[in-house]
């Protein structure tokens, strides 16, 4: 499993800086293009990456069975070199695989995800809980996630009883700062899943290695993907 970030380059030419592996921002398609042939070549695939068409919808395909579908938000498989793969620039990527390495999963889970229950659909996919193991890959940090009562209504949480994943903003009514990564934990813990590893960095204040769409809205995007070898 790998989180693809690239490091920074010169630009002398119009497109994004660093290593956008994303078509559908502002960025030079050949460059693009360019970038997911290098990291092909870099991570030895033997194919390209299964990217997805994200829409922050709770849609996990199989692969390689739906691999004429790309409207997900994450992707499945039992198959021997199918990466699969999702693209983030805040939104937490996850990572699933089984103890023996014979199943594996990767889903974007934003807070849209999360709270309509994409990570509960991935877990269903492996037969034992118990035996998954679950990296989480860069996302925006519980000090800078800032967001406001349709966050909370979307997990259905009343304002006056919210859980210790929010902490009150005390200079901005009715604003909280919210945790991702501890509720993708706490989920994992619910449904069994006690293997969770990763989780400590924040795209949004760490602007030398990871893209943020809330601190550029030009942004690129990161990728993240597992395969079976």
């Amino acid at each position: 499993m790998s989180t693809y970030r690239g490091l920074k380059v010169d630009e002398t030419r119009t497109g994004l800086a660093g290593f956008n592996l994303a078509r559908h921002v502002h960025d030079l398609p050949e460059r693009v293009e360019q970038h997911r042939l290098q990291l092909q070549h870099d991570l030895k695939l033997e194919r390209q990456p299964f990217w997805l068409n994200q829409t922050h919808s709770t849609t996990l395909l199989n692969l390689p069975e739906e691999a004429n579908l790309r409207s997900a938000d994450g992707s499945y498989t039992r198959a021997l070199n199918w990466p699969c793969v999702v693209m983030t620039a805040d939104c937490l990527p996850i990572l699933f695989c089984n103890t023996s390495g014979t199943q594996v999963a990767a889903v974007h889970a934003g807070w849209q995800g999360l709270s309509n229950g994409i990570v509960s659909k991935a877990v269903a996919k492996f037969a034992d809980p118990a035996s998954i193991l679950v990296w989480m890959g860069p996302a925006i940090g519980p000090g800078a996630f800032e967001v406001g009562p349709d966050v909370l209504a979307a997990f259905d949480i009343d304002p006056s009883h919210v859980p210790q994943e929010f902490t009150p903003v005390n200079t901005k009514p009715n604003k909280w700062m919210g945790n991702l990564y501890a509720l993708a934990r706490k989920e994992l813990a619910e449904l069994g899943v006690t293997q969770v590893f990763g989780g400590e960095h924040c795209t949004l204040s760490d602007s030398d290695h990871f893209y943020s769409h809330r601190r550029d809205p030009q942004s690129g995007r990161m990728a993240s993907l597992i395969w079976i070898i």
